[in-house]
């Protein structure tokens, strides 16, 4: 009721409000809910190592002193194929491009410990940006502290960015050399000739902007690798500065992306960089939302939406994918607490055997730990009893 109410008043804003809508696509599974989780400082988007997780478009809201940034956590980039095969909704293919239409900003995720994806956009997303060339686009490199050999990222950033960063061609230099006696930690360094005219900078007053990824966000050279110096140098690049539709068969990256972020969202690490620039990015504009607002799901969708993430994380391949959930019970109690029964329908007996675990050792493990995020969420005690049978 109180989500309701909130949702239902006109926000709250101050005299001269700011806004910015953020798209946040990529690759399924690369990390979007989990960035999205930690640019709210709370667990309201599902998360788990299967693709498809998050299943429609939702919103997170920040809120800081005269600026929001309302989040538009998407489904992973998908085609119908794929789509058919984990009986997804058709909105899974949709949803993504309606936040696009909405979106002032638009995050570019890439998982970089995937080796198998990472040195090139999937014919997805390129798509998406080629639709949509006019939303400034900025490139985020994801889980960095995965990657053993830092110096890996300068050649994805090449290869991702064709070259091209804020309409400034790219020369790299770089310098690797043996030591394994030494701790050096060195920095990755991007380095612009000029900083950008159009956006304001946050510390960067130097005509020699330099973005520095360093130790924190996992970006350092242990002392039995190589020590490197490596930098990215921009200069003008030559040709349309205007980014259009173009042959996507031969492109592997993006060439108008603003800026290019590298973090750890599942530890938070450089997230806090990330939003600083979000909250600079945004222009003078009405609120959507009360400022006491963090995401417009009503809690009984967060609630499907976390069951659902540990079924996901518990139950083999494409079995989760075909579980349906229906609430039974939705109350408070006597003191104060909340008390959800779920019913989880499952097509075959064998997915049903499965789910419950021997002993019924996987489905109380299931609610257990969704109890514990949903009383992390609701701020209140968690009752919640899972019934698992056949659909009729």
């Amino acid at each position: 009721e109180e989500q309701a109410r909130l949702l239902r008043h006109q926000p709250d804003q101050p005299r001269d409000p700011k806004v910015l809508r953020i798209a946040i696509i990529g690759a399924p599974n690369a990390g979007k809910s989990t960035l999205s989780n930690q640019l709210l400082g709370r667990k309201v988007f599902p998360v788990s190592r299967k693709v498809h997780t998050t299943r429609c478009k939702a919103r997170g809201v920040v809120t800081y002193e005269d600026t929001q940034l309302i989040i538009l956590d998407t489904p992973g980039l998908t085609n119908p194929f794929k789509a058919k095969r984990h009986k997804l909704d058709e909105a899974m293919l949709t949803d993504p491009w309606d936040s696009m239409k909405h979106a002032d900003l638009v995050l570019v995720l890439v998982d970089v410990s995937d080796h198998w994806t990472r040195n090139c956009l999937s014919k997805e997303v390129l798509k998406c940006l080629s639709q949509f060339p006019q939303i400034p686009s900025v490139l985020v490199l994801n889980k960095v502290d995965l990657l053993k050999k830092k110096f890996i990222l300068l050649e994805l950033v090449t290869e991702l960015t064709e070259g091209i960063v804020n309409g400034k061609k790219l020369e790299v230099r770089s310098a690797f050399e043996h030591n394994s006696s030494s701790s050096a930690k060195s920095p990755l360094q991007i380095t612009r000739v000029s900083p950008p005219e159009s956006s304001a900078r946050e510390p960067h007053k130097s005509p020699q902007e330099t973005v520095q990824a360093q130790e924190s966000a996992g970006l350092d050279n242990s002392g039995d690798r190589r020590a490197s110096e490596s930098s990215l140098v921009t200069e003008e690049a030559q040709g349309p500065k205007h980014c259009g539709p173009r042959d996507l068969e031969n492109m592997k990256g993006w060439p108008c992306f603003q800026e290019i972020f590298m973090l750890a969202a599942l530890h938070g690490e450089e997230v806090d960089t990330l939003k600083r620039y979000l909250l600079m990015q945004a222009k003078p504009g009405p609120w959507e939302f009360h400022s006491g607002v963090l995401t417009s799901q009503s809690p009984q969708e967060i609630c499907d939406n976390i069951i659902r993430e540990k079924i996901l994380e518990y139950l083999p391949l494409e079995v989760p994918y075909g579980v349906v959930q229906v609430t039974e019970i939705w109350e408070e109690g006597p003191s104060g607490e909340l008390l959800i029964v779920q019913n989880l329908l499952v097509p075959r007996k064998s997915h049903m055997m499965m789910l419950i675990g021997r002993g019924g050792k996987v489905i109380s493990r299931i609610a257990q730990e969704a109890s514990q995020d949903l009383m992390n969420v609701f701020l209140c005690d968690v009752r919640l009893k899972l019934k698992v049978e056949m659909k009729s």
